[in-house]
């Protein structure tokens, strides 16, 4: 292809020249130079010069520039605010009276600043400055010493009216249950639902005790004593879960803020340990002394009489008591057996298992007693009262398992819990939803809380619709340096976390209208 070429020898394709490349000044850059910013780097300072090769006339050259230039970007500087900061914190009109023992005409010549309110039935509350409070604070009473002189003598006389409280309460619960008057709201609580079975149950089964302990004294039947005990324990136990009940209605305050529903499972769970101990321990306790040192039994005519009379009136207190689980049970929409199992309503629960086991003790009893009158072995009497401990120790056993299980705040069940997921998920200002716990606190209560991944994007066009955009790019071409944008920024930077915390609070309350079993809703951004 190259005809000259092939005469030439070979050292002269291997000729190669070095030469220094010539000094900037005396050459044009083949590459333009870049420049960013204000900073320069200059690489040919500590790289080794450039050489040029010639091969005969073909030359390459290879060149660096001289100057590398990036930026640097210019950032507010850094505020300290140290360990405690509280120039920004805002205080409600009663904490600033009760921690800085203010009167509301102190108030009154504060700054009052309007904010959204925590409480669902407000939507707006009056806040004032901490350091504004502190200051009229100092401004009454002179000095730091004589602010705490008083709020000392303040803490001596609420000690006082908390102990006087105290007692107070047990002297009314005395005059709650003995009283005539008329009946305020929890007295209404005993005339229907659960109180009103529980207070049937009470007055049956004291009946059963008396007539049941007459018929043992008469007849000396072991069989018999243990009804008298179980008809005893019913009566302690249910008096027990009036008391529960009672408890239970009371309003949150500040030491129990999500109220005393538990207060019925507590009263349930020592009602399940009392039949244990007092119905299944003594039962137990004389039946085997039956069988140890048998004695003669009397003529068992009245024990029948009293045993049959027992049998009716266990007997229409648990109808009573089924026919509430029923309507309960339909009322939430759950089977029979499921309401009982899942201890929904712990008062009416105990009723209808102590009266069931009342019936069934009653049989075993009458059935045992039979045996020893056509036997004449007083064994079987005491056989009859092994029988009815056993009944009453798997009664208290259930109860004892079903109630701690609710105490401990057991989770609803999956379908549930997606519900309310998928109702939060739905709504376009969350991307998700995570770490979901879904409680029962009883009496068909729900606790909901979740962590919520929000769309800024979402949350900001929300704060935005609210503006007129004509006036915002108005102030945006009015920045014309970092502090006039500080400014900007920090005004609605402060309002969209304000439009975020209004998006948790709607969420909030709708939640609870479409269900309004979830009383308690604890929404946390992520």
């Amino acid at each position: 292809m190259f005809p000259s070429l092939a005469h030439r020898p070979w050292h002269v394709f291997c000729r190669v020249s070095l030469q220094h490349r010539a000094p900037l000044s005396q050459r044009s850059p083949r590459f333009p130079p870049l420049c960013y910013g204000e900073t320069s780097l200059n690489i040919d300072a500590f790289l080794p010069r450039a050489f040029f090769v010639s091969l005969h006339e073909a030359r390459s050259y290879y060149a660096f520039p001289p100057l590398l230039q990036h930026a640097v970007r210019a950032v507010l500087k850094k505020r300290d605010y140290g360990a405690k900061y509280t120039k920004n914190n805002f205080i409600t009109a009663v904490r600033a009276m009760n921690e800085f023992c203010l009167k509301p005409s102190d108030l009154e010549q504060l700054r009052k600043i309007r904010r959204r309110s925590p409480h669902d039935d407000t939507e707006a509350f009056t806040v004032f400055l901490r350091s504004d409070v502190e200051a009229k604070a100092l401004e009454v009473w002179g000095s730091q010493e004589a602010l705490a002189r008083e709020r000392n003598l303040r803490k001596e006389v609420e000690r006082e009216y908390q102990e006087n409280q105290r007692h107070f309460g047990q002297i009314s619960l005395l005059l709650f249950l003995w009283s005539t008057k008329p009946r305020s709201d929890r007295r209404a609580t005993f005339l229907q639902g659960p109180g009103k079975v529980v207070m049937v149950a009470i007055c049956i089964n004291g009946l059963n005790f008396v007539f049941k302990l007459l018929a043992w004294v008469y007849t000396g039947s072991s069989s018999m004593f243990s009804e008298a005990i179980h008809s005893l324990a019913d009566t302690c136990n249910q008096a027990l879960l009036a008391l529960g009940i009672s408890q239970s209605v009371r309003n949150p305050d500040a030491g129990h803020p999500y109220g005393f529903t538990n207060m019925r499972y507590i009263a349930s769970l020592i009602s399940g340990v009392g039949i244990f101990m007092m119905g299944a321990g003594l039962s137990w306790y004389h039946g085997i002394m039956g069988l140890l040192h048998p004695g003669p039994v009397e003529s068992l005519l009245w024990a029948y009489c009293i045993l049959a009379g027992s049998l009716v009136s266990e007997g229409a207190t648990l109808l009573v008591a089924v026919n509430e689980i029923k309507r309960s049970a339909q009322l939430h929409g759950v089977s029979f057996y499921e309401y009982v199992m899942q201890s929904r309503d712990p008062s009416t629960n105990v009723v209808l298992l102590e009266d069931a086991a009342a019936v069934l003790g009653v049989i075993i009893a009458s059935g045992c007693m039979g045996l020893t009158s056509l036997t004449g072995n007083p064994c079987y009497d005491s056989l009859g009262s092994l029988g009815v401990g056993t009944l009453l120790g798997t009664v208290s056993a259930f109860l004892i398992y079903t109630n701690t299980e609710a105490l401990l705040g057991r989770s609803i069940p999956p379908e549930r819990v997606q519900k309310l997921t998928e109702f939060l998920e739905n709504d376009p200002a969350v991307r998700a939803i995570h770490d979901v716990k879904a409680t029962d606190l009883g009496m068909s209560k729900v606790r909901f809380k979740a962590e919520v991944d929000f769309d800024g994007r979402v949350v900001t066009r929300s704060y935005l619709e609210k503006q007129d955009i004509d006036q915002l790019l108005n102030e945006i071409q009015q920045v014309k340096n970092p502090e006039e944008l500080e400014s900007f920024m920090l005004k609605h930077g402060e309002n969209v976390i304000d439009t975020l915390g209004a998006e948790v609070d709607r969420l909030e309350k709708e939640l609870k209208q479409r269900n309004p079993e979830v009383r308690h809703v604890d929404l946390e951004i992520l």
